[in-house]
């Protein structure tokens, strides 16, 4: 079967994203700009850029160290070239979807390429969102966009080594539009269904950390196997760049979890603490089991458990005791060190960078405690585990449904999967005709 260009279908789509601009938008809301909170917007702009920093090159890093010499570059390429068009998509339509009021399932989608970023120097005017009228929506917009971002490059994890390059990008695209958007206002915009049901993430257990776990899989069962897996070493190409990753992860999460009380105040300060109390308690939590079942500790494993305390204090940040995340991170780091080595064996998938058995894993644990141990004296809402399991099997039904749809549609339109010869040269050959200096 004749197939369709990728570049040629990339332009139309960017095209079209760009041809909104001439639109007419919905005006957002346009108030005095001395009635914003200086020090508000200060800590939400330096929040952006720390949790752009996380992909960027975070995870480029830390999944980069991972996998084999031969596919650095792709995947390093991945992760920049899918924050690149999740960006562009972002305030095309995304944003739109996700965070202007409109019903319990979608956002107002009549603001593409977003009104929200105008600011009227001569007439004193900014324009702010709903959701947070005390900095300018521009930089809301942005912080926002940054989560949409990392969301995406996570999933790189899961299809590493196999996808073609340009369905990846197709892939993600469209993922960012019909799953990420929608997940995101149902549980962050006031209206979403999952918000006036009760359900609580702070910052993203359910919206980045499930969303991305559950989509990995579904790629990771879809795509099949790496040739040689199970059967031969996958040897890391270089796993200090993993852990410098992973450091670069610890630092960024601060404006992840802190940032996310969208203001510089005691809650902000407390969701820093709680955030690197739970990271500590993942790494040494993992470090332990790993240390228990293998009789020796690895630095993988302390890079691994960090990230899974981060990513399982996460959806808790603004709503637990420092105690309480000790807790979190613990149960978390030994949760998703099972999920990495136990479970992914169960499932019988090639997930090829653990995106499941540590996101997916790690917001699912996070999510549940966060019912159990939210604290009404300092977080002014009280948890249900029952409301938070709703929120959990509600993203892992949608998010692994349409994943699968939308990697069908991808199949169609570009294919899914190199050749073997591309594979067995490895993709930074054979997609992008760049490799590694010696």
């Amino acid at each position: 079967m004749h197939r369709i260009r990728p570049q040629w279908l990339l332009v139309c789509a960017l095209g079209l994203s760009l041809a909104a601009w001439g639109q007419t938008p919905t005006r957002p809301g346009l108030v005095a700009q001395d009635s914003l909170n200086a020090a508000d917007t200060a800590w939400m702009m330096t929040s952006t850029a720390l949790v752009l920093f996380m992909t960027l090159p975070g995870i480029a890093l830390f999944y980069g160290g991972m996998v084999r010499r031969k596919n650095v570059l792709n995947t390093m390429a991945s992760i920049v070239a899918a924050a690149a068009l999740v960006s562009l998509l972002w305030f095309a339509v995304g944003y739109s979807i996700a965070f202007t009021p409109g019903n319990a399932w979608l956002g107002d989608g009549s603001r593409l390429w977003f009104s929200g970023l105008d600011y009227l120097k001569e007439a004193g005017k900014v324009a702010v969102s709903h959701v947070a009228p005390n900095v300018p929506e521009s930089v809301y917009a942005m912080f926002q966009l940054t989560f949409a971002v990392i969301t995406a490059a996570l999933i790189v994890g899961a299809l590493v080594e196999r996808m073609r390059f340009s369905a990846m990008l197709w892939f993600l695209g469209m993922w960012s539009i019909a799953v990420y958007a929608p997940v995101a206002h149902w549980v962050w915009e006031p209206g979403g269904w999952l918000a006036r049901m009760g359900v609580l993430d702070f910052a993203g257990g359910a919206v980045v950390h499930i969303n991305a776990g559950v989509s990995g899989l579904v790629c990771a069962y879809v795509l099949g196997p790496r040739k040689g897996y199970g059967q031969e070493p996958f040897k890391p190409f270089n796993l200090g760049l993993t852990m410098a990753g992973a450091g670069l992860l610890w630092v960024g999460w601060f404006g992840f979890n802190a940032g996310s009380a969208v203001a510089a105040d005691g809650r902000a300060g407390l969701a820093m603490a709680v955030t690197h109390i739970a990271a500590a308690a993942g790494a040494i939590a993992w470090m332990l089991g790993e240390w228990i079942v293998r009789r020796r500790p690895s630095l993988l494993g302390l890079s691994s458990g960090l990230v899974a305390g981060l990513v399982a204090i996460t959806p808790a940040a603004g709503f637990v005791t420092p105690a309480s995340a000790l807790l979190i991170g613990t149960v978390a780091g030994l949760a998703c060190y099972w999920g990495a080595t136990e479970l992914k064996r169960l499932l019988n998938a090639d997930d090829s960078l653990d995106v499941f058995g540590v996101h997916g894993i790690g917001g699912i644990v996070g999510a549940l405690m966060t019912g159990l141990l939210a604290n009404k004296t300092l977080s002014g809402v009280t948890g249900d585990v029952g409301i938070q399991l709703l929120g959990v099997v509600a993203v892992l039904v949608y998010s692994g449904t349409m994943s699968a749809v939308l990697l069908g549609v991808t199949k169609v339109i570009v294919g899914l999967r190199v050749d073997d010869a591309s594979e067995a040269t490895g993709l930074d050959i054979s997609q992008h005709r760049e490799q590694m200096g010696t």
